[in-house]
């Protein structure tokens, strides 16, 4: 009998702090690719040192890059991470059973979301964090569609689920917030207007108090105290400052016409 070998394939532009923990995490697997996106810093000589295999190119699509990876690996198995993502010593001890099993062709995976180093159970959604991802499958079972930012995803045959987590660290400090949420939302911005999108006000309102009250009260982040306020407001401005750079973006195509 064939044994199903697993790639580890790790997503990172300039890493440096946090690559070597990510890697050393996926010590599980039979070989590590490590995608660059125009990574200007050590990542790569890290990554290199530590044993995996560096691809590195420029993509602005997320699509198109998660794909580009993809097609970099050689195993029977992808398990995707982020560069600030670590493999748990549960999921590590469990992916053997997974990948050996007939039973699914792809593994929905718990995900523990860290801020400030502590694992915050409450209010992650949206853009902030998610509960679980389907980030390990058979080569052929996932497939990433076009899109800047948070684009979807195309999965075949049958769903699993993994009792091993991963460990998120999505958040040093409320600066890294503020500066993820502006990403996030230049992103979103950009992507809508090549879109021919704009957001109507009254949408935008009830979005902003809709997704406060669905992370500080469904999601319960009113019991992680002010990490959970923290995620709720965050969450919340999003459309409001995605909603106010379409309009700086469409403002600056006109005065540029």
């Amino acid at each position: 009998m064939t044994t199903a070998t697993v790639s580890a394939l790790v997503v990172a532009r300039n890493e440096e702090n946090r690559i070597e923990t990510c890697i050393a995490s996926a010590a599980c697997a039979d070989e590590i690719v490590v995608l660059l996106d125009r990574s200007e810093d050590a990542t790569g000589d890290i990554a290199r040192r530590m044993g995996a295999r560096v691809v590195e190119g420029d993509w602005e699509d997320e699509g198109a890059r998660r794909t580009a990876g993809i097609s970099a690996c050689t195993g029977d198995w992808i398990l995707e991470l982020d560069a600030d993502e670590r493999i748990s010593r549960a999921l590590a001890d469990e992916l053997r059973t997974l990948t050996e099993s007939d039973a699914a062709d792809y593994y929905v995976i718990p995900f523990h979301n860290h801020f400030g180093g502590k694992w915050i159970r409450y209010g992650w959604g949206a853009y902030n964090g998610v509960a679980a991802k389907s980030c390990l499958f058979r080569r052929d079972s996932k497939k990433w569609l076009g899109g800047s930012i948070h684009p979807r995803i195309d999965l075949s045959g049958r769903r699993g689920d993994a009792t091993g987590h991963i460990d998120h660290f999505v958040d040093d400090d409320i600066a890294d917030m503020f500066r993820r949420l502006d990403w996030y939302c230049s992103s979103a911005a950009r992507d809508a207007v090549a879109r021919g999108e704009t957001p109507r006000r009254l949408s935008t309102g009830r979005r902003f108090f809709s997704r406060f009250i669905r992370s500080y009260w469904s999601r319960k982040g009113y019991r992680e105290g002010w990490q959970g306020m923290a995620l709720a407001l965050f969450s919340a401005l999003y459309p409001v400052l995605t909603h106010l750079k379409i309009l700086e973006l469409c403002e600056k195509a006109k005065s540029n016409r």
